[in-house]
């Protein structure tokens, strides 16, 4: 469908609100008229008062004059071509390729993501402010020539005026939902009012020492909930018309960015984007947050920009996982086809001569990719994340990781210090042991209901491994402290604990003899007096070349969340 016929079906389907909704007011008038006509003056007048309150939020979803902005303000900083020349040299290359104006503003955004709006007026009729964003998590993921196959995308919705028409069609959901929701309201606040009234009258029957009556709101609010079904009912018409056209237009560019950058470009573009939407996701719950708790976040710039890292010492996962797309199955409200539909209709495409072969990564079209990094995080995350500790890799690994682990020995160490007093250390712990303490403190930790009800040794081996547990903890606290052990970074795998040298062999025995039927402490006290501070081993820091190539996407603490 072409983009005029697109732009009057938009406004059949935009005038088709406007029907309905003088439809329903003519209803109003004629139900109104029927009143004064057959009934009495009481009846009537509460007849006329419905009508009136049922209009106001249709007159209200007919005037409202703007689609609502995002109070939140911009996503991200805009780049001007002073300070990003190679992207926007690449971007304006794009689009004379295309066949099309290039965007006014590119703003890099957090995120694996990529779109572009533009600000049309007359309700689409006439072109305005064309903008593009670009998530840097996307960036850190892609090499150049599949980044240039998603922009080679994003500008072909410039060409079949997917943008100028999205403000109109936007312009007329936002009026449907504003007028759902307006009845939703009212239907939620009259039932409220008369489950008030309900309860204020069971009250007063409790006090005269009456039986209340059970409160029931069954039938409240049922005229705005009708005057909602309505309306959702042609919401529904006008969501299924216009993302059926959205899926068209996803096809369509996709062929645009094939033709520009290459079959297999665009193909390799578009398996790889999911792979790496999950592994940003795993990302930023593994490593970004990991100090979240600890009151702590990475430097400034590697918040976002750690994904890169990960990314770099995993070469083999992301190709991996762009080998198997998800299977999800097309629905009528979707705005995007499935990927895995879109990526054969790609690979289906003759075979143009143009391999997928890979250039340098993404992140290099920027000038100062650390600095991007650092200022996304002023648009993204809150003031309170802003304002944790920021400290490097490594410290953030090791401390992050002894405070999860007091944390899980905080119920022995509670238990070891209202036994003994103090603050209930390792130390403390074997002191108690040798005491006779170590029964009377497994009594204090929490059990199931089945150890609560076992006595004698059955008792002792349902509580055995949570000693064991807790003890561990407590003594891996007592040599981090010491500076004889330590967290290490690993971009690849889990965070390592690094035991003294023998620790590794000998911990697990020390600690079973020190949790047995006959406790033994000797073992373990051995251990700790032999474990010297040691030097830190750190991690592996990625090299100033790979820290210029890639970057990361959105978290726990931001302004989204």
């Amino acid at each position: 469908m072409n983009p005029t016929l697109r732009a009057l079906r938009a406004l059949a389907l935009l005038s088709g609100f406007h029907l309905l909704g003088l439809l329903m007011l003519a209803l109003l008038g004629a139900v109104d008229w029927a009143a004064v006509t057959w009934t009495s003056g009481p009846v009537y007048v509460k007849v006329v008062i419905v009508s009136v309150l049922l209009a106001v939020p249709i007159v209200r979803g007919m005037f409202m004059l703007r689609t609502p902005k995002d109070p939140d303000g911009a996503p991200g900083p805009s780049v001007t071509e002073a300070q990003e020349p190679r992207l926007w040299q690449t971007v304006r290359e794009l689009a004379e390729q295309v066949g099309t104006r290039a965007p006014d503003e590119i703003v890099l955004v957090a995120g694996v993501n990529a779109a572009v709006t533009e600000d049309a007026r007359l309700g689409g009729l006439l072109p305005g402010p064309r903008r593009m964003y670009l998530g840097l998590s996307l960036m850190a993921g892609l090499d150049e020539n599949r980044l240039r196959s998603v922009i080679a995308h994003e500008l072909g919705h410039f060409v079949h005026a997917d943008t100028r028409l999205g403000a109109l069609v936007g312009r007329g959901q936002a009026r449907l939902l504003r007028t759902i929701g307006h009845f939703e309201e009212k239907a939620d606040s009259t039932v409220a009012k008369e489950r008030a009234r309900q309860e204020k009258r069971a009250d007063k029957r409790t006090a005269r020492g009456k039986k209340a009556k059970a409160v029931d709101t069954t039938g409240s609010g049922i005229t705005y909930r009708t005057m909602a079904k309505i309306y959702t009912g042609y919401a529904k018409l006008y969501v299924r018309a216009t993302r059926s056209d959205a899926r068209r237009q996803e096809f369509a560019a996709d062929l645009a960015a094939a033709r520009i950058t290459g079959r297999d470009a665009t193909a390799g573009a578009l398996r790889a984007t999911p792979a790496l939407d999950a592994a940003h996701d795993f990302y930023m719950d593994a490593y970004a947050t990991l100090g979240v708790d600890a009151g702590l976040l990475p430097r400034p710039g590697e918040v976002f920009g750690g994904l890169r890292h990960m990314i770099e010492a995993r070469p083999d996962a992301l190709a991996e996982a762009s080998t198997s797309l998800p299977t999800e199955t097309a629905g009528p409200y979707d705005t995007h086809p499935p990927i895995a539909e879109r990526v054969a209709r790609i690979e289906a495409l003759p075979y143009d001569g143009r391999g997928a072969e890979t250039a340098g990564p993404a992140l290099g079209l920027l000038a100062d990719a650390g600095a991007r990094l650092a200022e996304i995080e002023k648009y993204v995350l809150t003031p309170q994340a802003l304002g944790l500790r920021r400290v490097d890799w490594p410290d953030l690994v090791h401390e992050s990781m002894r405070t999860y682990t007091a944390r899980a020995g905080e119920t022995l160490r509670t238990a070891v210090a209202a036994e003994c007093g103090g603050e209930g250390t390792a130390a403390a712990m074997l002191d108690a042991i040798d005491a006779g303490a170590l029964w009377r403190i497994a009594e204090q930790l929490p059990k199931s209901e089945e150890a609560r009800a076992a006595s004698g040794r059955a008792a002792r081996e349902f509580v055995r491994p949570a000693l064991h547990r807790g003890l561990r903890q407590l003594v891996v606290l007592e040599l981090a402290d010491r500076g004889a052990a330590r967290w290490l970074l690993s971009w690849s795998d889990e965070a390592e604990l690094r035991l003294p040298d023998g620790f590794d062999d000998r911990l697990g025995p020390a600690l079973d003899a020190a949790v047995g039927d006959r406790p033994d402490t000797g073992p373990l006290r051995d251990l700790l007096a032999r474990a010297a501070p040691r030097t830190p081993v750190p991690s592996p820091a990625p090299s100033p070349a790979s820290s210029a190539a890639s970057s990361a996407a959105s978290s726990a603490l931001t302004k989204e969340s």
